[in-house]
C-alpha cells in the first residue's frame, strides 16, 4: 500500500476538493453531522474526515456518503469512455488502417 503522504499533489487536491464539495452538500441539504454519519453507517470522526478529503478513508465509505446526498449517478461516470478523451484519443492511434473481408474458401 502507497503511504499517504507520497499522493501526488493533484490527487490530494482533488480529493480536498471532494470532501469540501461533499460538506457543502450536505450542508446545503441541511443534513446535521450526527444524522449524516448515521444514516452513511460511520461515525462523525469519520464523517470529519471525509469532509476534509482524508485519502485514508475507504472509497467505499465516500460512495455511502455520496449515496445519503443523492449524488451516486455521478460515481458510475467518473471513467466512463465516453469522459476518458485521453483513452479515446489513444485507441483511435491503433484502430488499423484498412478493413480486409475474410477469404472465403
Amino acid at each position: 500500500m502507497r503511504p499517504i503522504a507520497s499522493l501526488p499533489i493533484p490527487v490530494k487536491k482533488a480529493l480536498h476538493k471532494l470532501g469540501h464539495d461533499i460538506r457543502d452538500a450536505r450542508r446545503r441539504r441541511r443534513i446535521p453531522m450526527g444524522l449524516m454519519a448515521e444514516r452513511s453507517c460511520i461515525s462523525r470522526v469519520t464523517l470529519t474526515k471525509v469532509e476534509k478529503g482524508d485519502p485514508s478513508v475507504a472509497f467505499g465509505i465516500y460512495a455511502s456518503v455520496l449515496f445519503v446526498l443523492g449524488l451516486t449517478s455521478r460515481l458510475s461516470d467518473l471513467v466512463d469512455a465516453n469522459n476518458d478523451l485521453v483513452g479515446r484519443s489513444l485507441e483511435e492511434d491503433h484502430l488499423p488502417q484498412r478493413i480486409h473481408l475474410p477469404k472465403s474458401k
